[in-house]
């Protein structure tokens, strides 16, 4: 691959700013699960009483300046926050209508002031008169004379100070940055009679802030923040947190307000356009349930049901309690299901959860039932009056399976409804929703039939 070397001569008087020396004491992230999170950075500055200007760099690029706040011994008169970095485009933008210089692979110089360019291809004015158009950059380097003014090499912080004492300080920075987030991912197996779990949870975390953050102490906050677009305030410091669920976890989970906090118990590195996996809790052996499920609910229609979707839905269930190994909140995540048959473990299907509290029961459709078949007809669709209307519904399951199964209807109704006659019990859920628990022997067929009364 060719590559484009750019030569920078800087005059005495460049404007390249100059970082404040700094040594970084500790470092803390905070990440949310929605694109955000907060750097706590405590750095040693050398300091002089009175006014200064000091710079710091290696802050996100994705920072949000009006949450940049500052703590030390006296007060802040400005700050700015830069991110101009250099660059081939920029520099030559920079550089329109002035004379530059390029190189070919064989030392020919072709001079002349720059009318248009960018790192592909450039167009010139030469000084004997005429233009050069050159389409393909890749075997020239660029000569200018200088830096242009207000570029910087990284982005960068910069305070002007007033400080009540001289010597070293230890100065707190705080602000937020897009870039940062986190998901939990979930991966669970199933035993060979579908009765127990084994689950295994992860924390994959994106850096995309611009930043690299070495040995962080590393926070994640499960929940739905609610933010606004603009004038964003500044996150500081967090008040303290109740006391939280102790286990041998690398995170030890924490209340906080109405969220929840993962506190991992070591020091990390997140380096910049990277993705982390730390596990989150691992544990064995969890009771379940399998279920199937038909419900109507996705083609439901005022007067009554047109269910083109004669599908089977199975579904995994288990509760999350402490005598299971679980007991903590689970962060919204994707649950991806396996299966083992005793000699290896095959894929089967994935769900996404909620954030859910601990001690509630999760559901997850792992998939639909290939060998269960359902076939729904209207028998009866009478209006006996303005307000008054008559429904009549057949069902058929029929189990191509080698065991017995029972399968539960949903049944989404709607308002103002009565159910006239039906050949198989029914729970009511609800005031809109009805539960059938219809068995259907191995190879057999079951019908349900049900009548159902409207007024409106």
């Amino acid at each position: 691959m060719h590559k484009i070397f750019i030569l920078v001569f800087l005059l005495i008087n460049s404007a390249l700013i100059l970082p404040q020396e700094s040594n970084q004491k500790s470092l803390a992230i905070t990440v949310y699960n929605g694109d955000l999170g907060v750097v706590k950075d405590v750095r040693s500055l050398d300091l002089s009483k009175g006014k200064s200007r000091v710079s710091i760099t290696d802050v996100a690029q994705n920072i949000i300046p009006a949450t940049v706040h500052i703590k030390f011994d006296g007060e802040v008169i400005e700050q700015n926050y830069q991110y101009d970095l250099v660059s081939l485009d920029k520099i030559l933008q920079k550089y329109i209508d002035k004379d530059i210089q390029l190189y070919s692979e064989t030392n020919e110089i072709i001079e002349g002031k720059l009318l248009s360019g960018n790192s592909a291809q450039v167009v010139l004015q030469k000084k004997e008169g005429g233009i050069t158009m050159l389409p393909d950059l890749t075997k020239y380097r660029f000569n200018v004379n200088t830096l242009p003014e207000n570029f910087i090499t990284k982005p960068t912080l910069i305070w002007d100070l007033n400080s009540n004492k001289s010597g070293n300080q230890d100065v707190e920075i705080t602000y937020q940055s897009r870039g940062l987030s986190w998901q939990a991912e979930y991966v669970g197996v199933l035993n060979e009679t579908d009765t127990k779990l084994d689950l295994k949870a992860w924390v994959s975390l994106n850096n995309n802030s611009g930043a690299s953050y070495k040995n962080a102490s590393l926070k994640l906050v499960a929940g739905d923040l609610n933010l606004i677009q603009e004038n964003r305030q500044p996150m500081y410091e967090m008040p303290v947190m109740t006391k939280g669920v102790e286990s041998d976890r690398q995170f030890v989970e924490q209340s906080f307000f109405e969220y929840h906090i993962y506190d991992l118990q070591r020091q990390t590195s997140l380096n910049n356009n990277e993705k982390k996996q730390i596990s989150l809790f691992e544990t064995s052996d969890i009771p379940v349930t399998k279920k199937y499920l038909y419900t109507n609910k996705s083609n439901y229609y005022y007067y009554g049901n047109n269910n083109n979707n004669n599908k089977i839905n199975v579904v995994i269930e288990f509760e999350n309690k402490a005598e299971y190994g679980l007991g903590m909140p689970f962060p919204k995540g994707v649950i991806r299901m396996n299966k083992s048959d005793g000699k290896s473990i095959e894929f089967i299907g994935e769900d996404m959860i909620e954030h859910t509290p601990k001690n509630e029961k999760l559901k997850l459709k792992i998939g639909d039932a290939f060998d269960i078949v359902a076939e729904e007809i209207q028998k009866e669709n009478k209006r006996i009056t303005d307000k008054l209307y008559e429904q009549e519904y057949e069902i058929k399951f029929r189990n191509r399976k080698e065991q017995d199964v029972v399968i539960e209807v949903e049944r989404f109704l709607g308002l103002n409804w009565e159910i006239l006659n039906s050949n198989i019990k029914y729970d009511k859920k609800d005031a809109q929703n009805v539960i059938f628990q219809v068995p259907v022997k191995a190879d057999k067929e079951t019908t349900l039939n049900f009548k159902i009364r409207y007024t409106y």
